[in-house]
C-alpha cells in the first residue's frame, strides 16, 4: 500500500531529492491498526518507518508513505476521551471567538474534525459550523451529536463543493491534521480556496523542535507523514498563496505549534514569526547536522527502558501499561516490548477496549482493571498527559503501585511513604 518507495525518494514539498533517512525505526504495523481478540496475529502487515530531512525546503518527512485511505477510512482515535485535550479545545474555541470577532452569521470549517469535540463550542454560541473527516465511524458519531460533518478527505477536489454548498469560511481549523496529509501543497491550496478574503486558518501540530530536544521519537508513525518546523511551514504556506501571520507555542501533545495563516495582507504579521524563524536557524533546525544525533539518543532510550523493565520482571513483579495511543505502539514495537514484559494495558476509550495493540498484542482492558489487578508497575504510554493519568489513578498509587514515564528518559513515579495524599516522588 505504499505510494512512494525508498529508492529515488523525492521531497513531498518541493520535489527535490531526499537524502538518506536520519532515523530508521524498522518495519512496524500501522499504529492504529488494533486487532480483534480472535484475529490472527501472525500475518500482521508491516511497513518501513524512517524519517528524512529535505535540504532544500527543510521539510522533515517519512521516507515511505502508506495510503491515507488505508489508515483513515475507519479510525480508532476519538478526541473526547482525554479530559485535558477537551479543556484545551474549549479554551481554543473561546479564544478564537474573541480574537476573530465570531458571532451569529460567521462560518467555521474544521478539517479532520473527529467527533465534533471542538466545533460544538462554536455551535453553542450560534456560529455556523461544518466538519470534514474521512473516517466513516467518526463522522457518523459527529453527525449523531448534531455537528454537521462531511465524510471525505479534504483537498482541492472537495473545496469547490464546500464553497458551493456552505460558503467560504471566516475561520478554518485543523488540529493535528497537517502532519497526516501527503499532498500538502494541494491541501493548503484548498484552504486558500475556502477562506473569505479576511478569514484566517489556524492549525496545531506537534513541533519538530520538541521531538528533537525531548527525544519524542514515538510521535513518529505512519499516519504522521511530516514533522514540521515553522521554517518549513512558512515555505509551504507561501507556495499555496498564503501568508503566515502569527505563531504560538502550546503544551499539548508534548509541545505543539499553533500557526495562523491568511490570504496575503489581511492582517499585519506579528513579530513572533520572525523571532521564531530566527531561533530555528540559530539552533540548527534548518541544517542536516541537527538531526544526526537523534538516532543514538533513541537507541539509548530503548536500552534504558528495556533494562528497567527486564530488571523489574526478574524480581517476579508484574508490569502493565496505561493507554493505547498510537505513540505507545511506536514505543513498544521499536523497543521489542510485548507480553513477555507487560501483561496488559488499559484505556478509557470503549472503541479500543477488548482489542489487542498492533505488534505487541497487549490486550486492552478498561481502566478499572488497573486497580483490580494491581500490577506493581505501570508504563504510561501517553506520557504527554501523564499528569492527568496520575491524577485519575491516585488510588492505584496510594495502594502501592508505581508509574513509569518512558519519554524523554525512563523514570519511576511513586507515592513516598511520608508524602501527603497528592504528592508523588520521581526516582
Amino acid at each position: 500500500m505504499r505510494v512512494r518507495h525508498d529508492c529515488g525518494r523525492t521531497c513531498l514539498g518541493c520535489g527535490n531529492s531526499l537524502p538518506p533517512a536520519f532515523l530508521d525505526l524498522g518495519r512496524m504495523p500501522l499504529a492504529n491498526a488494533y486487532l480483534a481478540r480472535a484475529q490472527d496475529c501472525t500475518n500482521e502487515e508491516t511497513f518501513p518507518l524512517a524519517v528524512a530531512y529535505c535540504d532544500s525546503c527543510h521539510l522533515v518527512q517519512l521516507s515511505d508513505i502508506v495510503s491515507p485511505k488505508k489508515m483513515f477510512s475507519e479510525y480508532a482515535y476519538f478526541s473526547s476521551y482525554s479530559e485535558s485535550f477537551l479543556e484545551h479545545a474549549r479554551q481554543m474555541a473561546e479564544s478564537f471567538i474573541d480574537i476573530f470577532g465570531l458571532a451569529t452569521g460567521s462560518r467555521v470549517l474544521e478539517i479532520a474534525s473527529n467527533d465534533g469535540y471542538l466545533l460544538r463550542h462554536f455551535k453553542q454560541r450560534g456560529i455556523e459550523v461544518l466538519g470534514i473527516d474521512p473516517a466513516r465511524n467518526i463522522a457518523a458519531e459527529a453527525n449523531r451529536r448534531g455537528i454537521p460533518t462531511v465524510c471525505r478527505f479534504f483537498g482541492e477536489d472537495v473545496a469547490p463543493d464546500i464553497v458551493l454548498n456552505h460558503g467560504k469560511a471566516d475561520l478554518i481549523l485543523g488540529n493535528n491534521v497537517l502532519a497526516h496529509v501527503p499532498g500538502i501543497n494541494g491541501f493548503l491550496s484548498a484552504v486558500a480556496a475556502c477562506l473569505k478574503p479576511h478569514g484566517a486558518a489556524v492549525f496545531e501540530f506537534p513541533y519538530l523542535r520538541e521531538l528533537i530536544d525531548k527525544v519524542e521519537f514515538d510521535t513518529i508513525y505512519h499516519e504522521h507523514v511530516f514533522y514540521y518546523s515553522l521554517t518549513a511551514m512558512r515555505i509551504l504556506a507561501e507556495r499555496a498563496g498564503l501568508e503566515l501571520f502569527d505563531v504560538m507555542l502550546q503544551r499539548v501533545h508534548g509541545g505543539s505549534l499553533r500557526i495562523f495563516i491568511q490570504l496575503p495582507g489581511a492582517r499585519p504579521i506579528d513579530p513572533r514569526v520572525a523571532r521564531m524563524l530566527g531561533e530555528e536557524a540559530r539552533i540548527g533546525l534548518t541544517g542536516r547536522v541537527r538531526y544526526t544525533s537523534l538516532a543514538q539518543q533513541v537507541r539509548e532510550l530503548k536500552e534504558k527502558l528495556c533494562l528497567m523493565l527486564g530488571e523489574i520482571k526478574e524480581t517476579g513483579m508484574r508490569i502493565a501499561a496505561y493507554g493505547a495511543p498510537a505513540k505507545g505502539n511506536t514505543l513498544l514495537n521499536y523497543c521489542g516490548i510485548g507480553r513477555e514484559l507487560i501483561d496488559f494495558t488499559v484505556d478509557r476509550s470503549p472503541h479500543k477496549q477488548g482489542k489487542l495493540l498492533p505488534g505487541s498484542h497487549l490486550p486492552i482492558l478498561p481502566p478499572e482493571e488497573l486497580l483490580a489487578r494491581m500490577p506493581e508497575y505501570t508504563v504510561i504510554l501517553p506520557w504527554n498527559i501523564a499528569d492527568e493519568i496520575i491524577e485519575q489513578q491516585k488510588a492505584y498509587l496510594h495502594a502501592g503501585g508505581r508509574f513509569i514515564v518512558p519519554v524523554p528518559s525512563p523514570q519511576m513515579i511513586e507515592v513516598s511513604a511520608n508524602a501527603a495524599a497528592a504528592d508523588v516522588r520521581s526516582l
